[in-house]
């Protein structure tokens, strides 16, 4: 087994740890730990709301969860010798969970929302038990599946420039509705900031600036996607010095898309990871953003129920709008499914859970853009084709 870098304290919130990560992103966030290019190592990561969802029946912890604490991250980690321009080469080895069990949510439309949010404004929860490499859930029965485990949220931290930008670009979105529910975007929030080992004044700084954790940028981050599974390898712009790597998110299954916000199968785990860096990697190959090369380990499924969607939406017409065509396929495949004994809200909860896969036909044909939502047939426990 690699050498563990970072210990999960699983029984109290990150801020207590010995070692704290952190739930924001900022370049003067320390480093924890450091490991030299050719490293392989463990890493261990509360699940993403900070330890606030439990193994019930009540989905009162995610209608109340406080969002100011997520994501907790376990890092930032220090890659000796790597340098703004540099890339840096992450290796995906291993990862499985800390404990038997993950969760799926729906969060309500005014903490946090959802895909569908306007569809499903209440919040709703799918515990699921592990069995090895498979799952099911009492609360969605008659389905059972093997995961397709992996990082939600892994990246590197933003230069001062870059956070700048982000925050200037993300307040002016902000600013086009700021009454909006659930909001356009999140500012900086210094509330329930962890910012590893910071202390005094350049703490509470940081906190006024540093960028949230919620969503995808130019430097990995919230990315949710599905196949960086066992064997894959991301290549990441660097953009200070020593990388500052961080990870957490993980997730033991995932559909395509993540709709339901708490989408996928969210878990505490453990992730092994190999690092190496190439020198200039980020002018020598005009990588401007994380490239990623997905691994061969993912569940063999053969036979899919396909569901489409276009760009129309209570009888308008959006423009090519994938994001409409995508909202229409996952509608179209929930009320199929109400017809095999699901609720809209268990169908909802398992097109983020289970391994389904979402594809763009056509974004051409002006002008409905065309996409798919494909679901394995194999995870029921009945037939689900229409006879």
């Amino acid at each position: 087994m690699p050498k563990v870098l970072f210990l999960a304290e699983l029984d109290k919130p990150m801020a207590e740890w010995d070692l704290p990560g952190h739930n924001r992103w900022h370049p003067e966030i320390p480093a924890q730990v450091g490991v030299k290019p050719g490293e392989d190592f463990r890493v261990e990561c509360q699940e993403w709301t900070d330890g606030q969802i439990g193994n019930t029946d009540d989905a009162a912890d995610v209608a109340g969860v406080d969002l100011s604490r997520a994501h907790v991250l376990s890092g930032p980690i220090a890659i000796k010798g790597a340098e703004p321009g540099d890339l840096l080469v992450v290796d995906i080895l291993d990862l499985g969970p800390l404990r038997s069990w993950g969760y799926t949510g729906i969060f309500s439309r005014t903490n946090g929302g959802g895909f569908l949010t306007d569809v499903f404004p209440e919040a709703q929860k799918a515990v699921w038990d592990f069995h090895g490499i498979y799952t099911d859930s009492r609360h969605i029965p008659g389905v059972r599946f093997a995961g397709l485990s992996h990082p939600g949220l892994i990246g590197c931290a933003p230069s001062e420039d870059l956070l700048a930008r982000w925050n200037a670009r993300e307040q002016a979105l902000i600013a086009t509705d700021p009454g909006r529910v659930p909001p356009l975007a999140l500012p900086p929030l210094e509330r329930n900031a962890v910012l590893g080992t910071l202390k005094g004044a350049a703490r509470d700084r940081v906190a006024r600036e540093a960028a949230r954790t919620i969503p995808p940028r130019e430097h990995g981050g919230n990315v949710d996607i599905k196949n960086l599974s066992c064997g894959t390898r991301i290549f990441f712009p660097v953009y200070v010095r020593d990388a500052l790597l961080s990870v957490g998110d993980l997730h033991f299954s995932q559909g395509d898309g993540e709709i339901t916000f708490c989408g996928a199968i969210e878990m505490a785990g453990w992730i092994d990871l190999g690092v190496d860096v190439i020198k200039g990697g980020m002018a020598r190959y005009g990588i401007t953003s994380p490239v990623f090369k997905p691994g061969p380990v993912e569940p063999r499924y053969l036979e899919f129920l396909t569901f489409e969607g276009i760009s129309v939406e209570e009888g308008r017409n959006y423009y090519l709008d994938a994001t409409v065509a995508y909202r229409q396929a996952a509608l179209n495949a929930i009320r199929y499914l109400t017809h095999f004994g699901y609720t809209a809200e268990q169908a909802y909860l398992l097109l983020g859970a289970a391994p389904v896969e979402g594809r763009i036909g056509g974004v051409v044909d002006i002008p409905n853009a065309c996409v798919s939502l494909a679901i394995p047939t194999a995870i029921f426990d009945r037939p689900v084709l229409p006879v």
